[in-house]
């Protein structure tokens, strides 16, 4: 067993690395109540050749933690000698989030709404502000992995800018359940990026504070996919036996009564018009609401926390949906 010693640095100097090796950094961010530094894990693998930077990003919610063994995983598979490019791990964003497993950084703030955070601004908008300045900027290809939060669930599945042509050949290369196509128009850490120019997808990898086998060996394959398709490395791409739902627009549907939640479908799933789509309860078991599919849609997400107020989250549903037939997508790429 081969053990890299962590080297503290305070920015991500991509150009001094040598050839063909790997680093392990802990990067400085900003200081904690203590004077203390908070850091992020980093892992570089930098090729024998030039290339392209890929960066993936892990765990920018506390509790969003598959991504972690899938950048490890995806390390463990790259060959340095045979690697053109740099290809960028940040195994944990959100340190503090982690550490006290919630989902928001330790200013209560959502990390992935505040991009690109300011230079003089609060806690969570320099931390954003410094880690775009540090090492996201660097990336000319990104992946940023999500999953649900607490009391819901995820499909397999993507949110890509799909009339970018880059970014949507990245989004079918995963192979995943389903993918929404959505514009950079937002303050999410993948929305900045895009808007920068980088080829930014995010990838939502089921449930949330758990490590989930199939789901991050899937993840791990499509970022290899594009690892190959980019000529970074040599390999085979992964043809999916599945076909993948593309999304032209999805929604989450909002209780307006609370109570006790039942959500019928599974996940990844299609609903019809008129199909039932939950039930609200009180606590004696009466039945107060009922909710139903008003278009033909795809299942993204559901909540499974069957304690609900009024105005909570009950079912993601993608709508305008069309079939990839992956098997004919990957052929017609060899």
């Amino acid at each position: 067993m081969r053990t890299i010693p962590a080297e503290q640095v305070r920015h991500l100097d991509l150009d001094s690395i040598e050839k063909a090796s790997e680093r392990h950094f802990w990067l400085h961010i900003i200081n904690n109540a203590l004077g203390g530094p908070i850091r992020l894990p980093v892992i570089v693998k930098k090729g024998a050749q030039p290339g392209p930077v890929l960066g993936v990003t892990a765990a920018l919610h506390g509790n969003e933690i598959n991504g972690i063994p899938v950048i490890q995983n995806l390390m463990d598979a790259i060959d340095v000698k045979k690697l053109s490019g740099t290809v960028v791990g940040v195994l944990v964003v959100n340190v503090p989030g982690l550490l006290l497993r919630q989902r928001y950084f330790n200013d209560h703030a959502d990390l992935n709404r505040i991009a690109p955070g300011k230079n003089h601004g609060n806690e969570s908008e320099i931390f954003m502000h410094r880690f775009l300045k540090r090492v996201g900027n660097f990336f000319e290809y990104h992946f940023d992995l999500h999953t649900a939060s607490f009391g819901r669930k995820n499909a397999h599945y993507i949110r890509a800018f799909m009339d970018d042509p880059q970014t949507a050949r990245m989004a079918k290369l995963q192979g995943a359940q389903i993918i929404v196509s959505k514009p950079p128009r937002d303050k999410t850490l993948r929305g900045i990026l895009q808007k920068q120019g980088t080829k930014s997808i995010t990838i939502e990898l089921k449930d949330p504070h758990v490590f989930q086998k199939g789901v991050i060996e899937d993840a791990t394959q499509g970022i290899l996919n594009v690892v190959y398709d980019l000529k970074m490395m040599k390999g085979k791409i992964n043809f999916p036996k599945n076909k993948t739902y593309l999304c032209q627009n999805s929604q989450w549907l909002y209780t307006n009564e609370g109570g006790i939640l039942r959500v019928f479908p599974e996940v990844g799933t299609r609903v019809s018009v008129g199909e039932p789509l939950a039930e609200v309860h009180t606590i004696f078991g009466e039945t107060t609401k009922q909710y139903f599919a008003k278009k033909d849609a795809v299942v993204v997400g559901k909540s499974i926390d069957p304690l609900n107020q009024t105005g909570s989250r009950i079912i993601h549903l993608g709508y305008d949906f069309t079939e990839i037939d992956m098997k004919k997508f990957f052929s017609s790429m060899t």
